[in-house]
């Protein structure tokens, strides 16, 4: 099967491009002493997992539990959940997830660490846990290092919990403010005797500048693995590391300046980036897809010295690729125009 023999959209993946994002980070970390433990949000796809782990990763994260779980049933056996677990019936689905694998997970209050303690009580198998840290991203953390201290401290007392580490989201181009605050919050862990064994930075953005982060122990790149328009407009590589796109069909011409492809909100989702449009028509590249309904891209052609025809066929690299990789039921593996595998999204939908 070739890709003139797909209906569209279709959600295309070049393993040639893949391969080599994937290699450019593992000697990235190698050369820098980091361990990686790559997200697996962005494809979430069994088989690019185990490729991640058969290049030396040291395990997977994941957002929330149902991926955890779903990587889980597919035989991966190291997962740090990145996201505060509430709930009896989510902190239950995490102890049986916790028999069978090594896991870790995250905390940013007391609410959450005490919602651990009372789920796991054997100091035989204790739940590891890592204090989720704000240097600056502005979502979840704990606000201050002498913060990270106090609830190190609540989650190394209960005897069914272990004091794992710390774990920070960064801003990007935020290194230099990372590594600060990280190593403040380290030298009071070391002071009060709770050394953190684990210091978890991510993001793709800073990805190659991962070593200026001088208290990390790991590195938890998610989107490097396609690349997207977002994070090339952020200077992670360029348009060629794209390992995604979109195969879409003109399906009308209304003006002679505007084009309408196939393929809406509902495939190429509706991130902005800080370049205009939503998406880079490789074919196209002076197009600009101004707006996304449902079902339809509405692309500016005026700029396109040849304008593409009703029926032509074109590939897009979309703003931000993760959500595409939830939006949709499968993609395309391909080596150059020949389709070598269609695979299911593993851990689509997994969001709870």
């Amino acid at each position: 099967m070739y890709t003139a023999d797909l209906d569209t959209p279709a959600v295309l993946v070049d393993l040639e491009k893949v391969e080599r994002n994937l290699r450019r980070a593992r000697d990235y970390a190698e050369r820098h002493g980091l361990s990686l433990r790559p997200h697996i949000k962005t494809h979430k796809l069994l088989r690019f997992a185990r490729r991640q782990l058969d290049l030396g990763a040291r395990g997977i994260t994941c957002q929330k539990l149902g991926e955890a779980e779903c990587m889980a049933d597919g035989g991966i056996d190291d997962i740090l959940v990145t996201y505060n677990i509430l709930g009896a019936a989510k902190l239950a689905r995490l102890a049986a997830l916790h028999a069978r694998i090594r896991l870790a997970v995250v905390a940013d209050s007391r609410e959450v660490v005490d919602g651990y303690a009372a789920a796991f009580t054997d100091p035989r198998k204790p739940l590891s846990v890592l204090v989720e840290c704000d240097t600056g991203a502005g979502r979840c953390g704990v606000q201050t290092p002498a913060a990270a201290l106090e609830l190190a401290k609540a989650i190394a007392a209960p005897p069914g919990l272990r004091f794992a580490g710390l774990m920070t989201y960064q801003p990007q181009g935020a290194t230099a403010t990372t590594d600060a605050w990280l190593a403040e919050a380290r030298r009071l862990l070391c002071a009060a005797g709770l050394p953190p064994e684990t210091v978890s930075a991510g993001g793709t953005p800073d990805l190659l500048r991962a070593a200026e982060i001088s208290s990390a122990t790991e590195y938890r790149p998610g989107t490097y693995i396609y690349s997207d328009r977002m994070q090339v407009a952020w200077g992670h590589g360029t348009l060629e590391d794209c390992a995604l796109t979109v195969l879409t069909t003109v399906v009308s011409r209304p003006t002679a300046e505007r084009a309408i492809l196939d393929a809406g909100s509902k495939v190429l989702a509706a991130d902005t980036a800080p370049v205009p449009g939503h998406g880079h028509i490789l074919e196209f590249p002076d197009a600009v897809i101004r707006s996304l309904s449902e079902e339809h891209a509405t692309v500016d052609v005026s700029a396109c010295p040849h304008k593409p025809g009703i029926g032509e066929r074109v590939r897009v690299i979309p703003n931000h690729v993760c959500p595409v990789s939830n939006l949709v039921d499968r993609v395309h593996l391909l080596r150059g125009d020949r389709i070598e595998e269609i695979l299911p999204v593993d851990a689509r939908g997994r969001s709870t």
